[in-house]
């Protein structure tokens, strides 16, 4: 397998698509639970660099992975056509062979499961069940008979793999256990990290519903989902002040506030537009503000240790 992905690489469009069909703008989504899981971790340990570059080498693989598998199944079930708004769309526009594209995706799930081992012997083999079943939730986004992604519970699902569970690893692994104040800081960016999939289910609702798609954006209606993206950012924010104020974490995060004009670009760039097209700024802010948030809390974080 590795030696036919090699030639494909060689063979085919060049890197620019190959960089486009891991959907890189949603790559932050891995980067930092990760990062602030392992920060937050410096309170209690020294870190551990080895097994912090592992683990973010191996949540961003499993992000493009999951990316590709999405890409495989939309063109499977009629979904991406060259008409189709936004990065996805490399087999149907840029003439990619759907086997490659498979292919791919589980040789980036190889790697990500040979840096799971590394993992797993420098904590504990635990970790291995929970990261199958992460994996596996990747897969059966798009994949399988039931896609989550066709579902009202792909914002949840989403903000448990890519925001709580992801921010626990990465501080178990290096501080060996779980402490209450993880998981509340681990609650902010799971909101936002289920943020962008409603953002992108918001774009996409007309398109889903044609399609038979049950999505939590089609199930409120664009006026709702706009509502509940609204709230979503809304609870974030006070979540953190929340924290601040009954001690659990440094007032230093509240810098997290500066991140504020892009979560009210994304809201007001939804409200009154019905075109795809019309929608991806308002979708490329809602994930730059979890990234931003993410990293600011993180900036915060540290801010705290030093101070």
């Amino acid at each position: 397998m590795e030696q036919h992905v090699s030639n494909v690489l060689e063979s085919d469009k060049g890197w620019k698509i190959w960089w486009q069909l891991t959907r890189p703008h949603t790559l932050t989504a891995a980067f930092v639970p990760v990062l602030l899981g392992t920060v937050f971790a410096l309170q209690y340990t020294e870190i551990n660099y080895p097994m912090f570059v592992a683990m973010l080498l191996a949540c961003l693989l499993i992000q493009a992975a999951t990316n590709m598998f999405n890409e495989y199944y939309d063109f499977k079930r009629g979904l991406d056509t060259e008409q189709s708004v936004g990065i996805g769309g490399a087999i149907v526009r840029n003439g990619v062979k759907p086997s490659t594209v498979m292919s791919l995706a589980f040789s980036l799930y190889g790697i990500a499961l040979l840096l799971g081992i590394f993992i797993c012997l420098n904590s504990t083999w635990w970790l291995a069940l929970i990261g199958i079943v992460c994996m596996a939730a990747g897969y059966f986004y798009t994949g399988g008979p039931m896609p989550i992604a066709y579902t009202p519970f792909g914002e949840i699902v989403a903000g448990l793999f890519m925001g709580l569970i992801i921010i626990l690893i990465s501080f178990y692994i290096q501080t060996g256990n779980i402490t209450t104040a993880s998981i509340l800081i681990s609650i902010p960016i799971s909101i936002l990290v289920g943020a962008i999939l409603l953002a992108n289910n918001i774009r996409d609702l007309d398109g889903d519903k044609i399609n038979g798609r049950k999505t939590l954006a089609i199930i409120l209606g664009r006026k709702g989902a706009i509502i509940l993206l609204a709230s979503m950012f809304s609870v974030s924010y006070i979540f953190i002040v929340l924290l601040v104020l009954f001690g659990a974490v440094s007032p230093w995060l509240l810098v997290v506030f500066l991140s504020i004009p892009k979560a009210l670009k994304a809201t007001k760039g939804f409200i009154g537009k019905s075109q795809p097209i019309e929608m991806m700024p308002a979708m490329k802010a809602t994930a730059q503000t979890n990234t931003i948030f993410g990293f600011l809390m993180s900036v915060g974080l540290m801010i705290g240790y030093i101070l």
